[in-house]
């Protein structure tokens, strides 16, 4: 195996998970099916979205893959400090996953791992998977960052630290001084070093990709079957109207595919089929509602 896997390479291996955690999903589910949607750039490159809609579970899902390339945007160009005059090409692919569910107890979840290079040399990885649960159980919590710390523990002792609190850092809704849920991990700009290869870090992004089915569909079945009335519908469409903030608001990876031209419905695909907003809710003392914004916060240890 070439110790230096080029985009090639890395763009299978994205299309093959694709169609695992596709799988996976719908055999979860019980009912839904992915429908697949070709997609075009003009700018050049493509993808293809697969969504699913009025599963047993899942409510809306997208699992997304994409490959685009073209000159890189001057937004991108600023952000790495290099001068707007000398335009590179970029490439970019990855895969990106959010899942909204029926029952409010099962939480929100979403991945992305990817990768970008340009052509004046410069690579790099980036991911995580963040969960956001409508009403936080501390169980679950303490489950999935546990299967995040293994994944994580196989490559670096202090991967999954460094991470979590960047995830902390980075799902965080500063308007509203919350989190948008419990977190998870989040990197971004891993290249090659003194320890690591371009390899090893390929190898870590496949082990986050691979981690993410066997962890949501756990959670899935563990919750999918528990009761609710419409006070929990109305409180999960509040948190719902949440998680459509922190997307539009600050996520850097949907202002990235507006700013590359890339396609809206693909780049939106994140958004809840319902989300509501209520001016000024305060939930009731001594609350399930109170009790999870009270775990809205950076910091806490799950492990």
């Amino acid at each position: 195996m070439n110790d230096t896997p080029a985009r090639d390479e890395i763009t299978d291996w994205f299309i093959s998970l694709q169609n695992e955690i596709c799988s996976s999903l719908e055999q979860a589910d019980g009912s839904g099916k992915f429908i697949p949607d070709r997609w075009e750039r003009p700018g050049g490159g493509g993808g293809i979205s697969r969504v699913l809609t009025n599963g047993t579970v899942i409510e809306k899902g997208g699992v997304n893959f994409s490959a685009v390339w073209g000159k890189t945007p001057e937004p991108t160009l600023k952000t790495l400090n290099l001068p707007a005059d000398q335009q590179p090409d970029f490439f970019a692919t990855g895969v990106s996953i959010v899942l909204h569910p029926h029952n409010p107890f099962v939480p929100i979840i979403h991945m992305n791992v990817r990768y970008f290079e340009m052509s004046n040399g410069i690579w790099w990885f980036g991911g995580g998977i963040d969960l956001t649960p409508h009403y936080v159980k501390e169980a679950d919590a303490r489950f999935f960052h546990s299967e995040l710390k293994k994944v994580c523990d196989r490559f670096d002792p202090g991967y999954y630290n460094e991470f979590k609190t960047w995830a902390d850092n980075y799902f965080f809704i500063r308007h509203r001084n919350e989190t948008r849920g419990i977190g998870g991990i989040f990197f971004d700009n891993l290249k090659s070093n003194e320890r690591f290869t371009k390899r090893d870090r390929f190898e870590f992004v496949k082990a986050v990709g691979l981690a993410f089915a066997p962890t949501y569909t756990e959670l899935m079945k563990q919750n999918k079957s528990a009761s609710y009335n419409d006070s929990h519908k109305q409180w999960q469409f509040l948190r719902r109207g949440r998680y459509v903030e922190f997307n539009l608001v600050w996520d850097r990876g949907t202002k990235f595919g507006l700013e590359t031209d890339g396609r809206t419905e693909s780049i939106l695909m994140s958004l809840p089929p319902q989300a509501n907003w209520q001016y000024n809710y305060q939930p009731a003392e001594g609350s399930a509602e109170q009790a999870t914004l009270a775990f809205l916060r950076k910091g806490i240890g799950w492990t």
